[in-house]
This record gives structure tokens, C-alpha cells and sequence, in this order.
């Protein structure tokens, strides 16, 4: 590849052995110093194909690129913004899949929307504060690639991560909500990589850490439900 020529990864994802974003694991591999964009948002990919209105985030520490970037993907149908803050998108668009099988696993369970605000909003905050603990800017998880994703996936019924959860809610192994779902649900690896990270960097993640005993420890969603509402009083803190 020629030195110099830009990149823009659309991938929302961790890699479960290192836990690096997409760019950083880009930039361990490439011979030459590329420009390495982030394109993240609520885009779920049927809608973007009808030419529904969408917006989305393009993000590189270059800021001359990323205006390229915008320049080149914009059209009357996908809105454009522009961002410095590379993996603060990446782990916004990354982190937010966690939740979104949370979010699932309630909707599954028929909890109610008092269930579901709470668990979004102290889902937000807590890959926040992962984000943040790794470089992020705590503002990019307030925009597109923050709320705005996470609004989308944790409410479509084509979410593939929210549709993960509502079949584990409802009481199925997880391997056959896969099957049946037929498609790659980003947020179950992600998860793995969420909680390592959460544990190498000694940042509470308590939603994170039951979806990751849900997934790989057998754990039945109503006990992680219980876990997480008698957990010890604390601060409203973000």
C-alpha cells in the first residue's frame, strides 16, 4: 500500500487478545505511516441503503483527512461530522454493542423502560469511563458515535447484539441464539475484550462484567439482574 494514502475503517470492534481498537491494531501492521480514519454512528446499514436521513462520525488526528473523508461520504441522505478523537469513536462504537445485549437480555426478560433508561444511562457511564482511562474524550461518548449508537442498537429489532440479548432473556443458550440470528453479533467477543481491559485498567464496568458472566460463565440473567440492583449504594457519578 502507498505511504501516505488514507484509511477509513467502518469496523466497530476490540481484538479479544489485545484489546486494541481497529486503528491501533492497523498501525501495529502497516509498513507506512497511513492517515487512519474512524467511521462510526447510528448507521444501521438496511436503513443507509433506503437513503434513510442518517448521520455519522468520521474521526482522524488529522484533521485535514478526515475533512476528505466527509467530503467524500456525504450526500443529501448520510449526514457527516467530523472528529480528532480516533478512539474515542472506535471505542464508542465498539463499547456500546456491551450494552446493547444488556439491553436485549431486559426486553427478553419484559422488564420495563424504567429498566431500560437506567440501564443505558449507567451503561453510557461506564464505557465513559473506560473510554476515557484509555485516551478517549469523555464528549465523544455524548455524540454520534456515543449516544447516537447506542440509542439505535440497544432499540432496533434489526440490531444483531440487541437481538443476541432478547433470546438470552428469554431463556436460550447462547449458541443457539447465534444460529438463529444467523449473522455476527460484534458485542459478544467485544465483551470479552471490554471486561479484560476493565480488570487491566481497574475500572469498574458492573454491567459489562455480568453480560460477560451471561455470556461465557453460564450466569442466568435474572441473577445478573439481581447482582446489579444490590450492589452497594454509591454516588450518581459518571
Amino acid at each position: 500500500m502507498p505511504g501516505g494514502l488514507p484509511i477509513i475503517s467502518g469496523t466497530k470492534g476490540l481484538d479479544t487478545e489485545t484489546g486494541l481498537t481497529i486503528s491501533q491494531t492497523l498501525r501495529s501492521i502497516l509498513t507506512h505511516a497511513n492517515p487512519i480514519a474512524a467511521l462510526s454512528g447510528p448507521n444501521l446499514a438496511p436503513e443507509v441503503v433506503r437513503g434513510v436521513p442518517t448521520a455519522t462520525v468520521v474521526a482522524c488526528e488529522d484533521e485535514s483527512v478526515a475533512r476528505w473523508a466527509q467530503s467524500l461520504l456525504m450526500c443529501p441522505t448520510l449526514r457527516v461530522y467530523t472528529n480528532q478523537d480516533v478512539i474515542g469513536v472506535e471505542l464508542a462504537g465498539a463499547l456500546k454493542n456491551v450494552i446493547a445485549i444488556a439491553a436485549g437480555i431486559c426486553d427478553g426478560m419484559g422488564l420495563g423502560d424504567n429498566t431500560k433508561a437506567a440501564l443505558l444511562t449507567r451503561g453510557l457511564a461506564e464505557i465513559t469511563r473506560l473510554g476515557v482511562k484509555l485516551g478517549a474524550r469523555p464528549t465523544t461518548f455524548m455524540g454520534l458515535a456515543g449516544v447516537g449508537d447506542l440509542i439505535v442498537t440497544c432499540s432496533s429489532p434489526i440490531s444483531r447484539n440487541h437481538r443476541v440479548g432478547i433470546g438470552l432473556g428469554k431463556g436460550g443458550r447462547l449458541d443457539d441464539v447465534v444460529r438463529e440470528i444467523g449473522q455476527v453479533a460484534e458485542g459478544i467477543p467485544t465483551t470479552r475484550a471490554a471486561y479484560g481491559l476493565s480488570k487491566k485498567h481497574d475500572t469498574p464496568m458492573p454491567i459489562t462484567e455480568q453480560v460477560y458472566q451471561v455470556l461465557f460463565e453460564g450466569k442466568s440473567p435474572k441473577d445478573a439482574v439481581v447482582d446489579l440492583m444490590t450492589r452497594a449504594p454509591k454516588d450518581e457519578v459518571w
